[in-house]
C-alpha cells in the first residue's frame, strides 16, 4: 500500500520505518525535517518507569501553591487563560486514584519494553550507537521528600516497575558527580538512555530515505474530509492521497483530530531545557531530580536539564523564568561542573486532558490514523507505537490491549 506519514519526529520516523520494512510505500511529510521539534529537545531517557501521570490526587489542592512559588517546575502564561480554561477543567477532573491505576496499568503495557523496542527500530541503521541500558535515577534531598512519593512508588510497583532505593551516600560512590546532593536515590532497573535524541532519529530518518523511502519537507495546511473520512493531506506543495495517513504530528495534531471526528480535549505543555556544553566532569546516570522535577542526563559533549511544566499555547514566544529556575537548580545539584557555554531551548510537549495517548483507526474505515499525545514519554513509546501502528495498518492485531488508546473513544464526545 501506500503511506503518507504526518510528522517526522520518532513517531513518525518509528511508523515509518516499520511500514517499510513490511514492504510499504511510504511518504513521510514533515515541515523541518526530522527531529526538528521535541523529539530533539526531550531528556533523552527511555523511561519504562513513567507511568505516573502529572494528575494524581491532591494536583487541584497544590496547583495554585506551585504558580506562585518561584521554585516550583509550574509555569502558566497568564494571558492565555482564557483559552486554557476548559482544556484545565477536563485535564484536572483526572486528578483522581482510579485514574492514576487506569493510567498506569495502560502506560507499562506500552512502555514496559522500551530499550528492546528502540534497539528492534535500530537496528541494521547505525543508529544503534545511540541507545545504551542504564538506571534512571530520581533524587531525593530528604527523608521526608522521600516518603512525600511514596504514593507514585507504590503505583510503580504495582504494574511491575522494577526499581531499588539507596542512601545518597551508597550512590555517590557509584556516581560522584552530584556529590552529596541527595539523601535518597531511587534506581530504576531495566530502562535506557539515548545519548544524542536529536542525532538519533535523524540517523533514523536517514536510513528510511536511503532504504527508499520518500522525506518531503513541506507544510501541512488542512486536510480534506468526506463522508467522514480523510481524502486528502494538503500541503504548501498541493495535495497528498495515499491508501493511509497517519497523523504524527505532535502538539500540531489538535486541528486535524478534531476534523477528522477526535475530538480530543488537548493543549500543549512547553518543556525547556538547558545543555551545559564541554562540561569538566559528567554524571553516569540520567537524574530526576526530585525537587525540580527535571532530569539531568549525560550526553555527546554535554550535559541536558530537561523538564518543567508551562502551558501557554503554541505560539508565545519562550518565558526567561523557566530557563533561569533550571540554571539555578543544576547548580544546585552539580556545583562543581565547569563549562564553556550554555545552550538554551524551549519546545512543545502534546498533552490530552487524559494524559494517554492516541493510537490507532481514527474511524471503522481504518483510512487514517492517530500516533500523538505521549506528553513526557514521546520518546519512551515512540519506538513501540510506530511499530503498533504499522501493524496494524498491515492487519496484524497488535498483542496487548489498546482500548485506552483508541481515538474512536472521542468520537460521540
Amino acid at each position: 500500500m501506500e503511506v503518507i506519514v504526518a510528522g517526522a519526529g520518532i513517531v513518525g520516523v518509528s511508523t515509518a520505518i516499520w511500514l517499510q520494512r513490511a514492504g510499504h510505500t511510504v511518504t513521510l511529510v514533515d515541515r523541518d525535517g526530522p527531529a526538528s521539534g521535541t523529539s530533539h529537545g526531550n531528556a533523552g531517557v527511555l523511561a519504562s518507569g513513567s507511568v505516573i501521570p502529572v494528575t494524581t490526587p491532591g494536583l487541584m489542592r497544590r496547583a495554585p501553591g506551585m504558580l506562585f512559588d518561584p521554585d516550583s517546575p509550574l509555569f502558566l502564561k497568564w494571558s492565555y487563560v482564557p483559552k486554557l480554561l476548559s482544556f484545565l477543567v477536563r485535564y484536572m477532573g483526572y486528578a483522581n486514584d482510579a485514574h492514576v491505576t487506569r493510567y498506569s496499568k495502560a502506560m507499562a503495557g506500552l512502555l514496559h519494553d522500551s530499550v528492546d523496542q528502540h534497539l528492534a527500530l535500530a537496528q541494521g541503521t547505525g543508529a544503534e550507537r545511540f541507545i545504551s541500558r542504564e538506571d534512571y535515577c530520581f533524587g531525593y534531598a530528604s527523608q521526608a521528600a522521600f516518603e512525600a512519593d511514596s504514593y507514585a512508588w507504590r503505583k510503580r510497583s504495582e504494574v511491575g516497575v522494577k526499581f531499588e532505593t539507596v542512601s545518597g551516600a551508597q550512590y555517590q560512590r557509584d556516581d560522584p558527580a552530584y556529590g552529596d546532593a541527595f539523601h535518597t536515590v531511587v534506581r530504576c532497573l531495566e530502562h535506557g538512555r539515548i545519548s544524542d535524541p536529536g542525532g538519533y532519529v535523524q540517523a533514523l530518518a536517514a536510513h528510511f530515505v536511503d532504504q527508499g523511502g520518500t522525506l518531503q519537507l513541506t507544510q501541512i495546511t488542512d486536510v480534506d474530509v468526506r463522508g467522514g473520512v480523510v481524502d486528502a493531506l494538503h500541503t504548501a506543495d498541493g495535495p497528498m492521497r495515499a491508501d493511509h495517513i497517519v497523523f504524527a504530528m505532535g502538539p500540531w495534531s489538535k486541528k486535524i483530530a478534531h476534523k477528522l471526528g477526535v475530538k480530543v480535549p488537548f493543549e500543549s505543555e512547553r518543556g525547556y531545557h538547558i545543555e551545559l556544553m564541554n562540561p569538566s566532569n559528567s554524571p553516569r546516570n540520567p537524574m530526576m531530580v526530585a525537587s525540580g522535577k527535571f532530569v539531568v542526563t549525560p550526553m555527546e559533549g554535554r550535559i541536558r536539564a530537561a523538564g518543567v511544566i508551562e502551558f501557554g499555547g503554541l505560539d508565545a514566544a519562550p518565558s526567561r523564568a523557566p530557563f533561569e529556575l533550571l540554571r539555578k537548580q543544576l547548580a544546585q545539584v552539580l556545583p562543581d561542573v565547569t563549562y564553556d557555554s550554555v545552550v538554551e531551548w524551549m519546545g512543545h510537549r502534546p498533552a490530552p486532558a487524559d494524559s494517554l495517548p492516541l493510537i490507532g483507526a481514527n474511524d471503522g474505515s481504518a483510512k487514517s490514523y492517530s500516533a500523538f499525545g505521549h506528553q513526557h514519554v514521546g520518546l519512551t513509546g515512540g519506538a513501540k507505537t510506530g511499530r503498533i501502528v504499522a501493524d496494524m495498518i498491515s492487519g496484524q492485531r497488535p498483542n496487548m490491549d489498546m482500548s485506552s488508546f483508541d481515538p474512536k473513544k472521542y468520537a460521540a464526545r
